[in-house]
């Protein structure tokens, strides 16, 4: 069985009490901040950007990897162009560029 018999004196008891409240009361503030509204939709703006962040920090490592592979292509690992592949490429790009201007300026006539 409990015992039920308290030693404390009424001051004691009253300190007790305004100290607990004091506890209630700040605990109860706490919660209210939580809850307001502008807390929720802060902590909602907060999870939007950091996931923003992770997506495009991962863009942006999956972009460097893709602009490393194709540099990789056309460069040796001294830096020194490769001509065999470059050559090829620039050629199919011009002849790209003249079909397109032939085809606008046909067009146009």
């Amino acid at each position: 069985m409990a015992d039920t018999s308290d030693t404390r004196t009424p001051a004691q008891i009253e300190a007790d009490i305004k100290s607990r409240r004091a506890v209630l009361a700040e605990t109860l503030d706490e919660i209210g901040v939580r809850v307001h509204p502008k807390t929720i939709v802060g902590d909602a703006k907060a999870k939007v950007v950091s996931n923003i962040d992770h997506t495009l920090g991962r863009a942006y490592v999956g972009v460097n990897k893709v602009v490393s592979d194709v540099r990789a292509q056309f460069v040796d690992e001294e830096g020194a162009p490769r001509l065999e592949r470059i050559v090829p490429v620039a050629v199919v790009a011009v002849g790209l560029v003249g079909l397109l201007a032939l085809g606008t300026r046909r067009r146009r006539k």
